[in-house]
């Protein structure tokens, strides 16, 4: 099995979920890792990395999915809002939309990942105008500076050695 792990990571959580898929693969059948790069379209197996961008997957990211052609695929990616199940499946339902249909996604997964110190101050501004709101992103921001912690990292884990058994 010859395989590639790309990932576009804006703050070093994606990159540190990268990191985690290398350790549990067999370092001789990886033949590249690093951002999105036609290097890695020559691996039958593709572990494809994002940021969540408004919703879905940063463009860096989209474009190199849209030029994968008969690989089978996993995706894994960070949001700094979330930690609902369902949210992160609305997430990975758009990013995996980026493949053409000869791909096969064969597994994904995201965790919730810290956000920089900014997007808490825009955050505090906010709550001066709508208290609610803003307690309300606080709150998720404050929860977000622990990830994606050892929890996130073995659920990662579990699942590519899920994908690759199959």
């Amino acid at each position: 099995m010859k395989y590639a792990i790309v990932c576009s990571s804006k703050t070093g959580n994606t990159a540190s979920l990268a990191e985690s898929i290398k350790s549990v693969l067999p370092g001789q059948d990886l033949i590249y890792c690093g951002e999105p790069d036609k290097k890695a379209y020559e691996a039958d197996f593709i572990f494809a990395g994002f940021w969540t961008d408004k919703g879905t997957c940063d463009s860096l990211s989209e474009e190199f999915l849209k030029g994968l052609k008969n690989r089978n695929v996993f995706l894994f990616g960070t949001a700094g809002f979330g930690g609902s199940k369902e949210y992160f499946s609305q997430i990975l339902k758009r990013v995996g939309e980026n493949l053409s249909s000869d791909n096969v996604l064969k597994g994904a997964f995201m965790c919730q990942g810290k956000m920089p110190q900014t997007v808490r101050s825009r955050y505090e501004k906010l709550a001066e105008t709508d208290p609610a709101k803003g307690k309300m992103l606080i709150e998720n921001f404050d929860k977000a500076l622990s990830h994606p912690d050892g929890a996130d990292f073995e659920n990662l884990k579990k699942a590519v050695l899920k994908f690759i058994e199959t």
